[in-house]
């Protein structure tokens, strides 16, 4: 039986928390969505817990991961202002991959800006070079079409931190 995990994500409008999975084998990770593909975003762990035992998912508990989403948010807007680090921006765009593909609303195409973008992530610990204009404005591109998705799946009744409890 596949593992799930909570993952928050954290908003100036509130905390949800979704449920992600990885991918077994060559799969890849996606985020809980319900049987019509919408995400499903509890306004807390418990509420979380309770849906996965219902549904007779194995839940792994413990620390939860979690993502800052207006630190990227800031950085995306204007990255002199932004606070967020390589790492954040890095979970970020993994995020916004995995949210992609589990509400099979694909993001926008990637190129080779994109992928010396990304590898520059691994290497920013190390002092590596930054981002070329052209990779920073890949990565700031692909940033803000997740967030747009991020605002447009969270669906109704998650403003201000506002959950269905039945979800």
């Amino acid at each position: 039986m596949p593992e799930h995990y909570p993952y928050r994500i954290a908003t100036r409008r509130g905390d949800l928390h979704l449920i992600w999975r990885p991918g077994a084998g060559d799969e890849p990770d996606t985020v809980a969505v319900d049987g019509r593909g919408r995400l499903l975003a509890f306004h807390d762990v418990e509420t979380l817990a309770g849906h996965c035992e219902r549904q007779g998912w194995a839940l792994v508990t413990g620390e939860t991961a979690t993502l800052d989403l207006e630190g990227v948010r800031e950085w995306a807007e204007d990255p002199r202002r932004g606070t967020a680090r390589p790492g954040v921006l890095l979970d970020a765009w993994n995020f916004f991959e995995d949210l992609a593909r589990s509400v099979s609303v694909p993001l926008p195409p990637q190129g080779t800006a994109h992928d010396a973008a990304y590898e520059k992530f691994f290497d920013a610990d190390d002092g590596a070079q930054p981002w070329t204009a052209q990779e920073a404005a890949a990565v700031r591109d692909l940033l803000s079409a997740g967030l747009a998705l991020w605002d447009a799946v969270r669906g109704p009744g998650h403003e201000n931190g506002q959950c269905r409890k039945n979800t």
